[in-house]
């Protein structure tokens, strides 16, 4: 009888020790797998929010960060700008006063294949998310003449003229002359005059006068419109509209 209760008890207490021993096992495992699991939703979800980010800027509305102060003080040098790529996109085209973002291949800047493909790959990536200078060949530059239009620096009163009008630019840099560099060009067809808003520190369409293409760029060089100022927050909004070419007719209607 003793022998047997001893054998009862050794049971019961080596039956309760072995299950959390088992249970711990099975949680710990189980545990493992949650884990991963979730590591790898969470990457999943973070190459998914990255493609439709990088889709979007490719697409629709692309940051683009201002490495320069040629365009001050309507933008500044870190502001983050966000570009409207549809401005253009359905048989509009750029305005006179527009600000917009263009790639200068062939017309700003000669055409290089230097870096490599990878690099330029992930260089893009990044430059489409805001994250870092545009490429070398990305400008930023008001449109000051569009095709067919006669620009001319400058009137009596130091004033630009465009096809007769003058034109008064209150955008432009304090102290600024609209150009110190005398110019009488017809832009051609299909093509854009651009100019910085500090005319003294901007290597815009002047700056090519000469060269081949004449400082024009292509209407479809154009990356789209600066419609918005997405950073810093104190500066937060649209980015106001010029009346400045309002007086001006289109190139070949009669002044008189």
């Amino acid at each position: 009888m003793d022998t047997e209760s001893q054998h009862m008890e050794r049971d019961r207490s080596s039956g309760p020790a072995d299950g959390p021993e088992e249970g711990s096992r099975f949680t710990h495992v189980r545990d493992s797998r949650v884990a991963s699991m979730s590591w790898g939703r969470t990457a999943f979800l973070g190459m998914l929010c990255t493609t439709v980010l990088l889709l979007f800027s490719a697409f629709v509305l692309q940051p683009f960060l201002i490495p320069s102060g040629s365009m001050e003080p309507t933008l500044r040098v870190g502001d983050r700008v966000l570009v409207n790529k549809l401005a253009y996109r359905f048989g509009s085209e750029p305005q006179r006063g527009d600000v917009v973002v263009f790639d200068g291949t062939g017309s700003f800047v000669r055409e290089t294949s230097g870096e490599n493909a990878l690099g330029a790959l992930v260089r893009g990536a990044a430059a489409s998310l805001g994250l870092v200078e545009p490429a070398g060949s990305d400008f930023v530059k008001r449109v000051v003449g569009v095709g067919g239009d006669r620009v001319v620096c400058c009137d009596k009163r130091g004033r630009l003229e465009v096809n007769g009008a003058p034109v008064d630019e209150e955008y432009l840099h304090p102290g600024d002359r609209p150009s110190a560099v005398a110019f009488d060009i017809v832009v051609p067809q299909g093509t854009l005059w651009m100019m910085g808003d500090h005319r003294s520190n901007s290597r815009d369409s002047r700056d090519h006068l000469g060269q081949p293409g004449g400082g024009m760029v292509p209407v479809d060089r154009v990356i789209g419109r600066v419609d918005w100022l997405g950073w810093p927050l104190g500066r937060l909004g649209s980015l106001e509209g010029t009346g400045a070419f309002a007086g001006v007719r289109p190139a070949g209607a009669d002044h008189g």
